[in-house]
């Protein structure tokens, strides 16, 4: 009974504070430092960390507004364009940007020397990867969306609208892509290439991990101050896991098919359902 107890306290401290990995070696070369500081400042400046000052002006915006939170309406995916073919390219050329922002981060790691394999990249075991990402997307899922209407009840989140696309034979696919997209930049920027430049400029664990989460958080601040818990929770939960398996294709899976269910899920319901928005 004491090894059992011993070892669950010591598979729980690893989680809580886990030990920093041997690679990649914290750099000490001051020019060096101050290069990886440049360069994570000019990525998130041109990406997710202007979506965040951007969603943060938004919902100051709505808080000025009369009406209260829980009375507005915020669309994620909304129609481009009035004729549908230039509308179609242009959500296309939105999803090809999310996955280029996080093609980016990853070729700034390659570039600085790093293997794909040190973040998770790596072929490894395709099926076991997925199985862990449809059980993260069932652990999130519907805690998430329960968090969502508790803060929606309160008044502290606005009515989000996943999508307000027109019927169209190419809208499942533009949300799929979309859904990929997001999935890909999120992960890739806010939890591969952050936590691991955060790793070499010296950044414990925890606190990378929180500034991690605080990211994500803030780039859904639009949709209210629930979207931001909602978010930074997920980020904990997603920043931790990589910091402990280094695997990266499950959040990507997972956050794929999460993002799936609230696009595809509610463009098909939307004006069949009588209380949805």
């Amino acid at each position: 009974m004491l090894g059992y107890r011993a070892a669950v306290f010591n598979t729980t401290r690893r989680w809580l504070n886990p030990p920093r990995p041997a690679e990649p070696v914290p750099l000490t070369d001051p020019a060096q430092r101050r290069g990886v500081l440049i360069e994570v400042i000019l990525v998130f400046s041109i990406t997710l960390g202007l979506s965040g000052v951007r969603s943060l002006l938004s919902l100051v915006d709505s808080l000025l507004r009369p009406e209260p939170l829980a009375e507005q309406r915020v669309a994620i995916n909304v129609p481009q364009a009035t004729a549908d073919l230039i509308d179609l390219l242009k959500q296309l050329l939105s999803a090809t940007q999310l996955v280029g922002w996080g093609a980016l981060g990853v070729y700034l790691l390659w570039r600085g020397g790093m293997r794909l394999a040190e973040i998770g990249l790596d072929r490894g075991h395709p099926r076991r990867d997925l199985l862990w990402g449809v059980g993260l997307s069932a652990l999130i899922g519907l805690p998430g969306l329960a968090l969502y209407l508790i803060g929606w009840q309160l008044g502290i989140n606005l009515t989000v609208q996943p999508s307000t696309l027109d019927e169209t034979w190419w809208r499942p696919i533009t949300l799929t892509l979309s859904a990929f997209g997001n999935s890909f930049a999120e992960e890739m920027l806010v939890v591969g290439y952050l936590l691991t430049r955060l790793r070499q400029l010296g950044v414990r664990e925890n606190s990378a991990l929180l500034i991690s989460a605080v990211l994500r958080g803030s780039y859904h601040l639009y949709q209210g101050f629930g979207g931001f818990v909602g978010n930074l929770v997920m980020g904990l939960i997603f920043g931790r896991l990589w910091q402990r398996t280094n695997r990266i294709w499950p959040l990507v899976v997972a956050h794929t098919l999460l993002d799936i269910v609230a696009f595809v899920g509610y463009a098909l319901l939307r004006g069949r359902v009588s209380w949805l928005p």
